[in-house]
């Protein structure tokens, strides 16, 4: 998922099962949404990624733990269009 996922893409959390590692409770929480801030290629200790994810959160978290949304499409606005009054002459 490392080559996928870059700085900027939002990311889903499917997983916010406590520390991989220590067993501390995380802050994440399961369901929200957050943006990645950047992409360490570093491999996760619990040797399920080859990179941990930034979302501003703590330090850096295992890619595992999220989804990479779709970016959203964008949509076209209607615009209004200024045009000047017609006035009648008496």
């Amino acid at each position: 998922m490392s080559d996928a996922v870059g700085p900027g893409d939002i990311v889903l959390c499917v997983n916010a099962a406590p520390n991989h590692v220590t067993g501390q409770p995380v802050p994440l929480q399961a369901g929200e949404t957050y943006r990645v801030l950047a992409v360490l290629e570093f491999a996760c200790p619990c040797g399920r990624s080859d990179a941990l994810l930034d979302v501003g959160i703590d330090f850096a978290w295992c890619q595992s733990r999220f989804r990479l949304l779709p970016r959203p499409k964008a949509e076209a606005k209607p615009r209004r269009v200024s045009a000047p009054k017609e006035t009648e002459k008496v």
